[in-house]
């Protein structure tokens, strides 16, 4: 496999790294493809690479809550 660095690619590689990663991103009838395709700009212009946009997507979704407490045999209610 080759490299998708930021420095080891151009601007073009990029975009079809992530076309070809995401797939039709014209195709979608919710919009929820152009969002993934805009979320990745950052990389397409060499900006970021895809390692920290993935990073900073995942950290959007921890709530900090913690899961119930286990007591005895089974988790507390």
């Amino acid at each position: 496999m080759e490299s998708i660095l930021i420095k080891d690619t151009t601007c073009e590689e990029r975009e079809r790294i992530v076309v070809e990663s995401i797939g039709n991103i014209s195709g979608s009838c919710d919009g929820c493809m152009a969002g993934l395709a805009e979320m990745y700009q950052d990389y397409i212009d060499g900006k970021k690479e895809i390692r920290e946009i993935n990073m900073a997507f995942r950290a959007q979704y921890e709530s900090g809550i913690e899961g119930p407490e286990k007591g005895g045999c089974g988790y507390a209610k």
